[in-house]
């Protein structure tokens, strides 16, 4: 069952170049226009079914806030239908519904006011309310007094706590210090659980991943993508990704005479391809692992180095390369991996026909003997947001050799073992044989 439909729906701004074109345009009675009209949303259809926590992407700007006043009756469309069934709760910009001139403590009941609830019932809630926004006396202060992180505190304990059927939460937990905004997601989390309908906006693509149900991007007002909340995040990032790889292409500083580079040696061993994807900008041309003295190895033994060795060739400019390989198990599972920029390793600018050969120099631990894959790829972008250019899935395998003592699960953890020690930080540690 849906609990908000859009049907078509639009919102208009209008933008006037000085205030006497909007007192000009009253005066003529609308009968002449002073003013462009901005189109906040198009043409929107979707809808959200109860209990459901929808998450909704974009970039600033894109309409996702007046989407959300929307729902919460704050704004009227300007074409289209809207229909919400519940009680809606919102935490939408800093201050939305306080009157900043009143205490803490009289925003609280003016809210429970709005919402339907006698002041009786709001007595009932109010401690909870105080003791979850923990900014002590300050609830007795005006509210214009407050920080932003005070703000968030109070209006966050208030939308949660007035039983919403419906609860609208935009970028505003941003704000929040870090011990409070784990709070409220663990409180989000409980009320999803709950069944309570979440209409969750938010920059934190992390975050959209853990609680949406589904996801809608939209792209300056318009619905650009809906459905599975992994995938639609996926898309939004590499997007992203591919908006700031052209901003740099077209911004970039001039170009300037590159120091001669030692050619590089290049691995254009690829054993297996059976599956390769990615949007063609720049390959793969080969990997290899080798031991800790450059030289190819057959398998893999226990608590020893290796150094695996990846070379690539940009296609087309490549403003901010990644390369990375992923390692998995006999079952297909991802056991572990790692890329230049999770290490912290910048690599300069690619352009079309540059060629770079990366290694990646490991300390295996003890693992379990099965065999082991590594996927080799480059990519173009950030950690945060990245459009894969080639992965090679498979590329190479190598058993793991067997150990003398027995390996309790997947890995063994490099351990000492101590008996009676005195762990008191004012004592000497005493280790015994």
């Amino acid at each position: 069952m849906s609990v908000i439909e859009f049907s078509h729906v639009s919102k208009s701004y209008s933008i006037y170049r000085s205030p006497a074109d909007r007192l000009k345009e009253v005066l003529t009675l609308n009968r002449r226009s002073f003013h462009r009209d901005f189109w906040a949303l198009r043409d929107l259809s979707f809808d959200v079914r109860r209990g459901e926590t929808f998450c909704i992407v974009g970039e600033n700007g894109c309409g996702k806030s007046t989407l959300l006043q929307i729902v919460a009756g704050i704004l009227q469309p300007s074409g289209g239908q809207v229909a919400v069934k519940g009680r809606v709760s919102a935490l939408l910009e800093l201050g939305a519904g306080f009157n900043p001139e009143f205490s803490g403590r009289d925003n609280v009941y003016l809210n429970g006011a709005i919402l339907g609830y006698s002041r009786a019932e709001m007595d009932q809630k109010y401690t909870e309310i105080r003791e979850f926004a923990e900014i002590g006396d300050f609830i007795h202060q005006p509210v214009k007094t407050y920080s932003s992180g005070m703000l968030v505190r109070l209006a966050f304990a208030v939308a949660i706590h007035v039983d919403p059927e419906i609860l609208l939460v935009d970028e505003a937990l941003a704000v929040g210090d870090v011990y409070f905004r784990q709070r409220c997601m663990r409180k989000v989390h409980e009320l999803r659980a709950r069944g309570i309908t979440i209409l969750f906006v938010s920059h934190a693509t992390a975050d959209v991943k853990a609680l949406g149900d589904r996801a809608m991007w939209l792209d300056h007002g318009k619905l650009r993508q809906i459905g599975d909340t992994e995938k639609v995040v996926t898309e939004y990032l590499v997007a992203m990704s591919q908006k700031d790889s052209d901003y740099l292409e077209h911004h970039k500083e001039p170009e300037v005479e590159r120091a001669p580079v030692t050619a590089p040696e290049v691995v254009h061993t690829l054993p297996n391809q059976d599956r390769r994807f990615g949007d063609g900008r720049a390959e793969v041309l080969g990997i290899q692992i080798l031991d800790a003295r450059g030289r190819p190895i057959g398998a893999l033994e226990p608590d020893t180095s290796i150094i695996v060795r990846v070379s690539v060739r940009a296609k087309a400019n490549l403003p901010l390369p990644i390369v990375g390989f992923m390692m998995r198990n006999h079952l297909g599972m991802d056991f572990a991996g790692t890329n230049t920029a999770r290490e912290g390793y910048q690599i300069p600018g690619m352009r079309q026909d540059d060629v770079h050969t990366v290694d990646f120099h490991l300390d295996l631990p003890t693992l379990y003997a099965s065999t082991f894959s590594f996927s080799p790829a480059i990519a173009d972008g950030t950690l945060d947001g990245y459009a894969i250019c080639d992965w090679v899935d498979h590329a190479v395998a190598l058993p793991m050799m067997r150990t003398e003592a027995p390996i309790y699960g997947h890995i063994h953890l490099r351990c000492r073992v101590e008996l009676d020690a005195r762990l008191n930080a004012d004592q000497p540690v005493v280790s015994r044989a």
